[in-house]
């Protein structure tokens, strides 16, 4: 029976939102029968708010007098995690990885937890054991040269208050939750994976972090929207969000900062997944290239930039006589309305009849662009489906399309020239207003300028 102090309070699953009454619809997130009926202990204290009595109460201090050490980031040895972190683990930091089952989270923080072998590392499983997770570092050493490192500690629990007295024991350098789903704390009488104990697990580690100056690193489960788990909960709290994205169908990995307070969130990071785990991949260009030499039609290649780096990708359509009576469109790492808009801008401004037609459209490699410049190129793609007519492989295109056929100004477009000059391209469209404050003769690239998606074409097709 609850005791007096006892309280009862309704939670809503979704976003966190609590209330003293239940009701069907939350009035914070509009979700449907979210709520669930939780007894908060008035007498027990949370496992990691409740402070050291060593330590010492801090006064505030000018900014200018706040001395920051050299070291302050641990190198992950791994180019394409830093450079979504920023530069590294930043000391004391909390971060989140969060993506969809199978896709790699745990590989990657396993393979960077073996390769730092000069770091004292506590891994908390709560869903592996010890010897499923030493099966996957025999695998994973294949392409980590060296023996396994004795730092490495794998700490199979679940229970928020064992994992603090194996930390203060081990007082390792990094802290690994393996996934902060699977934690609970005897605090909250809620199950493993309801946002109240998502939150007070995560601030429980927080508050660990910060006072003992150890990264934690955190795995979390994302929902069936493809958004991380508990989202409002966790966004708040911790320091970074990276989300692991990507076909399980194709080898490719896209690790993309959504939050980060010690870096920019433009980068990203890009992996190949193989036999023995993620490979960074330095270049991807090369890979999201064809590599067969055969003019075909219905294929261009675009010159995008996600994040901050240019890439230069297959776009790939198929356009074709419709079997049925309602003409099919689909395209798979581009957005769906995003192509109904531009195959009506090739319809009213361009003059070509697509409306009996049946168009595909594919982005080579797995991945999704969110780049507005790729609308050229998927546009060329149709075009050249459409009419049969290939286009040359030493030609690749950015710009972005507006309603009334005009080519719109992109951004980074120096960038874009000259990761097309280095991979061996000739020829270059970019919308004529990014390149009118550019020295064209510093490049070998013949760099041409179109303002319509008339004279891309004109040029393009004759």
């Amino acid at each position: 029976m609850s005791s007096p102090k006892d309280k009862i309070v309704y939670v809503c699953n979704e976003c966190g939102f609590d209330q003293p009454k239940w009701s069907g619809k939350c009035p914070s997130c509009g979700a449907w029968n979210s709520f669930v009926e939780q007894r908060v202990a008035a007498e027990k204290t949370s496992a990691g708010l409740k402070r050291n009595s060593s330590a010492t109460s801090t006064a505030a201090v000018p900014l200018n007098q706040v001395k920051v050490d050299r070291d302050v980031r641990i190198d992950t040895l791994d180019a394409e995690l830093n450079r979504v972190l920023g530069g590294g683990l930043v000391m004391g930091s909390i971060t989140l990885i969060g993506g969809e089952p199978g896709i790699g989270k745990s590989t990657l923080v396993l393979q960077t937890a073996l390769a730092l072998k000069d770091k004292k590392i506590l891994y908390v499983s709560g869903e592996e054991s010890a010897r499923q997770i030493k099966l996957r570092a025999d695998r994973l050493m294949e392409s980590i040269s060296g023996e396994m490192p004795q730092g490495l500690l794998i700490y199979p629990e679940t229970v928020l208050e064992k994992i603090f007295e194996q930390a203060r024991a081990v007082n390792p350098d990094i802290l690994v939750i393996d996934s902060i789903q699977t934690i609970s704390s005897d605090c909250s009488d809620a199950t493993a994976g309801s946002v109240s104990q998502i939150k007070e697990c995560a601030t429980a580690l927080l508050l660990y972090a910060k006072e003992s100056g150890t990264p934690v690193i955190l795995i979390g489960h994302i929902t069936k929207e493809g958004s991380i788990a508990g989202p409002k909960v966790l966004e708040h709290i911790v320091d970074t969000i990276i989300q692991f994205e990507g076909d399980r169908q194709y080898l490719y990995r896209l690790l993309r900062p959504v939050k980060n307070r010690f870096g920019s969130t433009a980068e990203i990071g890009i992996y190949e997944m193989e036999s023995y785990g993620l490979r960074p991949v330095s270049n991807p260009s090369e890979l999201l290239m064809s590599s067969s030499t055969e003019p075909m039609s219905g294929v261009s290649i675009a010159c995008a930039i996600e994040g901050i780096r240019p890439l230069l990708i297959d776009t790939q359509a198929l356009v074709s006589s419709a079997v049925y009576g309602t003409p099919q469109r689909s395209a798979v790492g581009f957005d769906i309305r995003r192509l109904n808009m531009l195959l009506a801008v090739l319809e009213k401004r361009v003059g070509f009849k697509l409306g009996q037609k049946d168009v595909f459209l594919n982005i080579a490699g797995g991945i999704k662009v969110n780049d507005p410049a790729m609308d050229l190129a998927v546009i060329t793609s149709v075009l050249s489906s459409s009419i049969d007519i290939a286009l040359d492989h030493d030609i690749c295109l950015a710009g972005e399309v507006g309603l009334s056929g005009e080519i719109r100004p992109i951004s980074r477009a120096l960038q874009r020239i000259s990761e097309a000059q280095r991979l061996g391209f000739k020829k270059i469209i970019l919308p004529s207003s990014s390149i009118s404050n550019i020295d064209r003769k510093k490049f070998s690239i013949e760099i041409v300028g179109a303002d319509k998606v008339e004279r891309a074409f004109k040029h393009l097709f004759g």
